[in-house]
């Protein structure tokens, strides 16, 4: 999982990795403040990384602050 511009090309450089989910093994790790950062600067995640993210409680965490 990356944050990239909206203004680069989809498979343009990214800005950050914030984290990786692996469906086979069932892995997830999750930069959560990097995420909560881009998050509170307007960043829109795509419908799978909101549905991780919301899954893994970085939402809450968004709230709270």
């Amino acid at each position: 999982m990356v944050a990239i511009d909206v203004r680069s090309r989809r498979e343009g450089r990214d800005l950050r990795k914030v984290g990786f989910y692996d469906p086979i093994k069932n892995q997830t790790y999750l930069n959560v403040p990097a995420i909560l950062y881009f998050l509170e600067k307007g960043a829109q995640p795509t419908g799978t990384v909101h549905d991780i993210s919301k899954k893994a409680g970085v939402f809450m965490d968004l709230s709270l602050n």
